[in-house]
């Protein structure tokens, strides 16, 4: 090798730390050059080595009877979902690109998860985000959310794929980092996925797709560090997508994986060539040479150390075997995509890069990967200090409503951005195209995408709300598993399985850690309880702002269910005028960390709602039979806002009314708006009501009818609240009124 050894300092400007570069010293006996600490800089740096993370991560649990690939085998998690198919999916990360670019940052997004999807075989069905932005009415979050909905609508309409579910969140620690989490989910014939792995040495290597420009160059390292003002110098850093180009590679990589020539295959996400190269190496554990000046190239000017890094977007490597090259070539030319082969398995262990002959970098690729050689850090922790404010909290010295301001906050809430009607985002998805979306024209808590050529579906969900994480967040992370499994509970499904992403600030804050450690802790808790292992996701620290401020720890929860018979889906709309209501599971005096106590009283530091694991598992019982016997007209599950809430939603997608009343043995604003956990509100005809509460008695959950479905109009406790256009109108509205 020519080139000069690099020196500490450049290693500590690439993100490394001073005993890093000795540890890397160590692995290659010698002093890396330039090129090679440019190698570890990205693929030790936490977006890819997970390095103050894995220690805690190997806690969650992994195994079940449907898993088919162990969490961070693959690119993504595999699930049998009978009748011969598997369902593969994953949530990932791309918030600080979308921070500077939220166009191109949210795009990629995108289309990096679709890849991790279809890199395995499986054609990708369904998509769905989790987005936190600042205080709308700013103009940079106003910016930010118009540009981040636009990139994803543009990418994943044109790529053809539907966005069928998602959330949206608003709340001032997300003004300088929001969040954009974006989950894919494909299906394939069990046991003909493709693993990302080289196989045995003499196997040519290939790269197809787009050719590799400078975009995107230490876009991992970007990933791991603070945002601060001079974080718009790394523009650079944020990739360019292309969904033609994707739905080219997609087709190809379908039909090459047929031809029974495929090995292996990976998709180019962080770090590039170099990520896939090693990470597919290590898995068989063979080596690679790769000629880097047979990389398709969009500038003739690029240098190894350039091309290793680069992220530029719609890029696939594939191990093909031996002799079927031509078949594989005759593929590429009918897509008309990019191809050259770059490189050949060997056996020796390391991946060697080479450009125009000349050797520019040697390292063995174990030491480069997750669970390899990576370092592995074991933190400290304290709580942080605004949980002994957050003890403080008395909801005693919150005075209770009467009736007329229960009505006043009722409106507010239904204007509130966090609860309001998100149309103006998924109007510009297209929620249809390539599949079947039954949620278009059955509303219900989790989206529901038909499994063609079965009689099954599967219900769909993205779960996290933060604040009661901040508040507590073993308690928290327990409540956002426990209400992902809820929606596919009242949408009919059983929970299979969750993805993850885990959104945190700086790992080296003390508090920070103590909030991840506790939410993994509480993740763990929770899923072994609904039997959802966890398939694998994303860890996203250095959402944290140079002054200090983090958001808050947003453990995002992607689930998936499946719906065995079309007879046991279940939808949140009331259906006919006289049904009953029935509120499952019992109210608390409750307020903490509900919006209504946040956003409207002004309260930054409340405690986290009440919640009761094992409660929350009998419930799921009782909406297990109910939707195997079909008793309920609708099913519609206690989130923000409350139980008031929940009935205006049901009753705003049935276009009815309703008429309900409180209990006086609780506070009027609690029973209406607080969140307290493990509530369904179920409407019901009179005569399966006595089966449906007789169904609750029987798993030992509180059922008590609160009132009665209407043509139209708001009563409570008696008393006209108003037509539903009264609060349809800022519901629908709101967002539209802030972005128009």
């Amino acid at each position: 090798m020519q080139q000069q050894p690099a020196t500490i300092d450049q290693a500590k400007q690439l993100g490394l730390l001073e005993e890093e570069y000795h540890k890397i010293c160590n692995i290659l006996n010698r002093e890396p050059n330039f090129t090679e600490i440019s190698i570890f800089s990205v693929m030790w740096s936490e977006h890819c080595s997970y390095k103050n993370s894995i220690v805690w991560l190997k806690t969650l649990p992994k195994e079940g009877s449907k898993m088919l690939a162990m969490a961070g085998e693959e690119n993504a998690g595999l699930v049998d979902i009978g009748d011969g198919l598997a369902c593969c999916f994953k949530i990932e990360s791309h918030n600080h690109p979308s921070a500077i670019e939220p166009y191109q940052g949210a795009a990629t997004g995108v289309g990096g998860i679709n890849r991790d999807i279809f890199s395995m075989g499986a054609r990708p069905i369904a998509q769905l985000n989790s987005l936190r932005f600042g205080n709308i009415e700013t103009d940079r979050t106003k910016w930010l959310l118009k540009g981040v909905v636009k990139g994803i609508g543009d990418y994943g309409n044109a790529f053809g794929i539907p966005t069928v579910g998602g959330e949206v969140y608003f709340d001032d620690c997300y003004e300088q980092n929001n969040l954009v989490n974006a989950m894919s989910v494909g299906i394939v014939e069990a046991g003909k996925s493709v693993s990302a792995a080289a196989g045995p040495p003499g196997n040519p290597v290939y790269i197809f797709g787009s050719a590799t420009g400078k975009d995107g160059i230490h876009g991992a390292a970007f990933a791991s560090k603070d945002m601060s003002e001079d974080s718009i110098q790394d523009l650079p850093s944020v990739q360019v997508g292309d969904p033609f180009w994707e739905k080219l590679i997609l087709e190809a990589s379908m039909e090459i994986i047929q031809t029974g020539a495929v090995v292996g295959m990976q998709d180019m996400g962080a770090a590039g060539i170099t990520c896939s190269t090693s990470e597919m190496s290590a898995k068989t554990g063979v080596g690679m040479d790769v000629w880097l000046d047979k990389v398709p190239m969009r500038q003739n000017d690029m240098k190894a150390w350039e091309l290793l890094l680069s992220e530029s977007q719609e890029r696939m490597l594939v191990i093909v075997n031996k002799g079927q090259e031509k078949e594989v070539e005759a593929i590429f030319e009918k897509w008309d995509l990019t191809y050259e082969q770059i490189g050949i398995v060997t056996d020796s262990g390391n991946v060697r890069y080479y450009m125009n002959g000349v050797l520019e970098a040697d390292i063995p690729a174990e030491c480069l990967v997750l669970g390899g050689g990576a370092p592995v850090y074991h933190r400290t922790w304290k709580e942080p200090e605004y949980m002994k404010e957050i003890a403080k909290f008395n909801i005693n010295n919150i005075a209770d409503l009467s009736m007329e301001e229960a009505k006043s906050v009722a409106l507010k809430l239904s204007a509130e951005p966090n609860i309001a009607s998100k149309r103006w985002v998924y109007e510009q998805y297209d929620s249809m195209v390539g599949t079947i979306n039954e949620s278009t024209n059955l509303p219900s808590d989790a989206a529901v995408v038909k499994v063609m050529g079965t009689n099954k579906s599967l219900a769909l969900t993205v779960d996290c709300n933060s604040r009661y994480i901040y508040a507590n967040p073993n308690k928290g992370t327990q409540i956002a598993v426990a209400e992902a499994a809820r929606n596919i509970r009242c949408t009919g499904g059983v929970p299979t399985a969750i993805t993850n992403c885990l959104n945190f600030g700086n790992p080296y804050n003390e508090e920070v850690y103590y909030q991840f450690k506790n939410a993994i802790e509480g993740m763990g808790v929770a899923c072994r309880k609904f039997d959802t292992p966890v398939t694998g996701g994303n860890v996203s620290f250095y959402n944290q702002s140079t002054n200090g401020l983090a958001v808050y720890p947003t453990p995002t929860i992607g689930m998936v269910g499946v719906i065995e018979n079309p007879e046991h889906r279940m939808s949140l709309n009331f259906k006919n005028a006289g049904d009953a209501i029935v509120l499952l599971g019992k109210p608390e005096n409750d307020l903490g960390s509900s919006q209504y106590v946040s956003k409207l009283k002004g309260v930054s530091h409340s405690t986290c709602p009440e919640f009761d694991l094992d409660k929350e598992y009998q419930l799921h019982m009782v909406l297990e039979e109910l939707s195997q016997c079909g008793c309920a007209s609708s099913v519609h599950d206690i989130s923000e806002g409350g139980l008031f809430i929940a009935c205006l939603e049901s009753a705003m997608a049935g276009k009815l009314g309703f008429d309900i009343c409180t209990d006086a043995n609780y506070r009027l604003d609690a029973y209406l708006f607080g969140e307290s956990q493990s509530r369904v509100v179920v409407s019901v005809s009179e005569q399966n009501l006595e089966a449906v509460l007789a169904l609750a008695v029987k798993h030992g959950i509180e059922a008590i009818r609160i009132g009665t479905v209407t043509e139209s109009g708001v009563v409570v406790n008696g008393a006209d609240w108003g037509s539903m256009d009264t609060f349809a109108n800022p519901y629908d509205n709101t967002l539209h009124s802030y972005l128009a």
